[in-house]
């Protein structure tokens, strides 16, 4: 799945499509594509941070969107219904580091933090959000001793990230080994504390239940009435969204999977999508093609 062909390659698309444009390989994906052209004003495009906004870095400190993401972004927002990037990071360290604030043109642009539970308003400037699960506290309090007790401290380390706790393998000797060894544990700690363990790429984010990018999506679209949505992701944690997306499908709102590939091939994302690019710079990429447009 992937391989990208011409508009011109389909009898589906309209003529005025741009021969750059990658064709959607499923007729779903195509529908979407076509929506999101004839009516930009009604569309939704939505966004994860980290692997498709982001290079995927080995400290998530330091993690920033492609130089090319907020001038791309900058360009359709004005013409779409709504852009937003959905991310499990709090909404100010996506915004701090997509360097989203005081952008001319994303006025609209809404930021998701914690799966939806914090939301960021580029034309307020302010985090809105809910008292945060008392699961989480208990988690960090018992996690370090955890690691320590089951000899998970080399090469691990823990992300801070609010309204949940991530564990990555990143740096240890065998990152996957370690990341299959703390599963078990991590999900047993997490179900203590009425928590849920969602994997990533190496990484392990222990989290409230009923946060997720799929209902922070199928909100959104119903906040801004989007009759079309694009959805761009990378990785497991953006299975939902994938879910939310093709759910809509079926209740007659169009829509376009886009999977950003990276050194880590997720074969369960890249199976769901429409399209696939090759990592942020092809997400870019694809954004400047689609902004020709529309």
């Amino acid at each position: 799945m992937g391989t990208q062909k011409n508009h011109s390659d389909h009898p589906d698309h309209p003529d005025s499509t741009d021969p750059h444009l990658p064709t959607p390989t499923t007729p779903a994906g195509r529908a979407g594509l076509a929506a999101l052209l004839v009516r930009p004003e009604r569309a939704l495009l939505a966004f994860d941070f980290d692997g498709t906004l982001s290079p995927i870095v080995p400290d998530p400190d330091q993690a920033r969107a492609h130089p090319g993401t907020v001038p791309v972004l900058a360009a359709l927002a004005p013409r779409v219904a709504s852009v937003a990037v959905i991310t499990g990071r709090p909404p100010a360290v996506a915004v701090r580091n997509g360097a989203f604030a005081d952008v001319p043109g994303l006025d609209h642009l809404v930021v998701l933090g914690h799966y939806g539970a914090e939301r960021w308003d580029a034309r307020t400037g302010a985090v809105t959000a809910p008292p945060p699960h008392p699961g989480v506290a208990a988690v960090r309090a018992e996690l370090p001793g955890l690691l320590d007790e089951i000899g998970a401290w080399q090469g691990t380390w823990i992300e801070e990230k609010g309204r949940a706790i991530a564990v990555h393998t990143r740096r240890a000797t065998d990152p996957r080994a370690a990341f299959e060894a703390l599963r078990e544990p991590l999900t047993d700690l997490a179900t203590r504390h009425g928590l849920i363990v969602e994997p990533g790429r190496l990484v392990l984010e222990l989290r409230p239940p009923g946060m997720d990018k799929g209902a922070a999506l199928l909100a959104h679209v119903r906040e801004t009435a989007a009759e079309s949505v694009l959805y761009a992701g990378d990785d497991l944690g953006d299975l939902p969204a994938f879910a939310a997306v093709e759910k809509l499908r079926g209740q007659g709102v169009p829509g376009l999977l886009v999977y950003s590939s990276g050194p880590e091939d997720v074969p369960e994302v890249r199976e769901r999508a429409d399209v696939v690019v090759e990592g942020p710079g092809g997400v870019v990429s694809l954004l400047e093609t689609l902004a020709t447009q529309i």
